[in-house]
């Protein structure tokens, strides 16, 4: 009796810790939207938001470009894997402090994210590789631009609840594709011939992950409001699908997790700040892209994953 009851505090007390979480980010975005003297902070927290992932995305690319080289450590699936283990380790240890109240894996909920879960899997691994294997000029950052125009159209497709504003679809496209002109007019150096098919694999695959996962959002916000799964309860959800995708991937890989390790350059600590900036860079990354998917809308995480990409052709011209 005495366990029952103390799990039955806990659930409840879980529960009304997701419910308190869920009415405060409510509320916060009612005040941002309805405020007439916060509404304008909104654009300036925004291009915040913007420029803090594009300078972290600009630091995890040059330590890797440091770090691949130096150690010849080119194993993308296994980097992906940690990456996400990191994730996993960090979104707990935030639940242990009550900071971000998650449910106990849900099978259905897993069923519903396996889709997003692969895209992301198999597109981060390919991300990885271009990073690894090819120049900052290759193929896989000219498609870049091009994410939010191919994203509009997978929010389409899909027939989310709220899609894109046809002027908001209308001014990125035009933004994306003369990005995506101006790079192509500059030329090329330095293109891996697989980059021709994984580099436009790797911007479907991304499109239809963050699609995906905002179709997932709107149908849990349909639920009542006990079963309802929270922003973290989705996002760790993905994780840890995830986490199998990119485990049996790696146990199939030619590069099999006892090659990585015995690879590796464990004894220096180096290696180890190198590895461990890679993998927290990665996860914060990761995070804004899909809290961003989950809150505003798969445009959003687009454009914040593009953002650099897309201005970068507009500032080389001035």
């Amino acid at each position: 009796m005495i366990a029952l009851k103390i799990k039955y505090d806990f659930m409840r007390n879980s529960r009304c810790s997701g419910r308190r979480w869920r009415g405060w980010c409510a509320s916060a975005t009612k005040t941002l939207s309805s405020s007439h003297v916060l509404k304008p902070l909104v654009p300036a927290l925004c291009l915040s938001v913007v420029v803090i992932y594009g300078l972290a995305d600009r630091l995890r690319n040059f330590v890797s470009g440091i770090f691949i080289p130096q150690y010849h450590y080119p194993y993308a699936v296994a980097l992906c894997f940690g990456q996400v283990l990191v994730s996993l380790l960090f979104i707990n240890l935030l639940h242990l402090l009550d900071l971000a109240p998650l449910k106990p894996y849900s099978r259905p909920l897993g069923e519903r994210l396996l889709v997003p879960a692969v895209c992301s899997s198999i597109h981060g691994v390919l991300a990885m590789w271009a990073k690894a294997s090819s120049s900052s000029a290759g193929l896989y950052p000219l498609t870049l631009p091009l994410l939010p125009l191919v994203t509009v159209g997978f929010s389409l497709c899909l027939k989310l609840a709220s899609p894109p504003s046809i002027h908001l679809s209308v001014g990125f496209s035009i933004l994306s594709l003369t990005s995506f002109v101006i790079t192509v007019a500059q030329g090329l150096a330095g293109v891996d011939t697989l980059e021709y098919i994984y580099a436009p694999l790797a911007l479907l695959l991304h499109s239809i992950s963050i699609t995906w996962l905002a179709k997932v959002s709107e149908a849990e916000r349909r639920q009542p409001a006990d079963a309802q799964a929270s922003i973290f309860d989705i996002y760790y959800t993905q994780l840890v699908n995830q986490s199998w995708v990119l485990g049996l991937l790696w146990l199939l890989h030619p590069d099999n997790p006892w090659q990585v390790l015995s690879h590796s350059s464990w004894r220096t600590l180096l290696f180890h700040g190198y590895l461990l900036a890679i993998l927290l860079l990665g996860m914060v990354l990761n995070f804004l892209v899909g809290v961003s998917a989950l809150c505003a809308s798969p445009l959003a995480a687009a454009v914040l994953h593009s953002a650099r990409q897309v201005v970068q052709p507009f500032l080389h011209l001035l």
